[in-house]
Formats: structure tokens, C-alpha cells, sequence
């Protein structure tokens, strides 16, 4: 398979044998030991933006998106008691969670036992602090 999107992405160390899945250079690979693999933006998400909760529960993050309906309902509660009714006219709680659902989303799978599945994935999450290194 060509990979269309030109980043090279051939490397042989992969026991997982992933080197011909083309990906664009913002995503990242993550694999756990008994072979699950998850496939996931590294940076901003639009679709969180755009959507609210549902892109957590179209990828069966149930923790995620519990977590983003009961911090959106608190923030409407909120904005309803104290009279700030033009704060509901804006998604706030959807801008919040775009800059850093991504990184929930990973963070949340390593501490299931996930890892980066190769090195260009490993360096993309590390670059941007979603990994620590062990």
C-alpha cells in the first residue's frame, strides 16, 4: 500500500506489523499487549469542538464522555443560578474540551496498559507531553 501522506513511515521494529498503515503526521499508534490498536489525532480536536461528548462515545471512552456531560451540565447549572445566561449562548465547555480531550483520551488508555506501537508515535506523544516515557 502507498502510503499517501509521504512521512516515510517504515519502520521494521514494529512486532505489530503496522508499517503499512499510511497516517497522517499528527496521529499517533498505540497498541496494547494483547494487541489492541488505537488509532487517535495527537493536538486540537475539531470534532469535540463541533460535536460536544459523542466523538468519546463513537470511540467507547465512556470515562471521557461521562466525565464531559457532568462538567458541561455543572457549567450550565452554574451559569443558570447566578444569572450569566449569555454564557450559554457560547459552547464553552466544547472549546475547553477540544484543547484537551485528545490527551484525556490518551492518557486514559495508557493507564489501561497502552503504548506507543512505534517510534514515530513515540516521539509525536512525547513531543507533545501526552507520554512519559517509562
Amino acid at each position: 500500500m502507498q502510503n499517501p501522506f509521504g512521512n516515510n513511515n517504515n519502520d521494521n521494529q514494529n512486532p505489530f506489523n503496522l508499517n503499512n498503515l499510511p497516517l497522517p503526521p499528527n496521529y499517533a499508534k498505540i497498541v496494547n499487549d494483547q494487541g489492541d490498536i488505537r488509532i487517535a489525532k495527537v493536538g486540537f480536536s475539531w470534532t469535540t469542538l463541533w460535536f460536544g461528548p459523542l466523538p468519546a462515545l463513537f470511540r467507547a471512552d465512556y470515562y471521557n464522555f461521562i466525565l464531559m456531560i457532568v462538567l458541561t451540565l455543572d457549567y450550565a447549572l452554574v451559569a443558570l443560578f447566578f444569572g450569566f445566561n449569555s454564557l450559554l449562548q457560547f459552547p464553552w465547555p466544547s472549546v475547553f474540551f477540544g484543547f484537551f480531550y485528545n490527551m484525556m483520551y490518551f492518557r486514559h488508555l495508557f493507564t489501561k496498559g497502552y503504548r506507543p506501537a512505534d517510534q514515530r508515535s513515540r516521539e509525536l506523544l512525547t513531543r507533545a507531553r501526552y507520554w512519559k516515557g517509562n
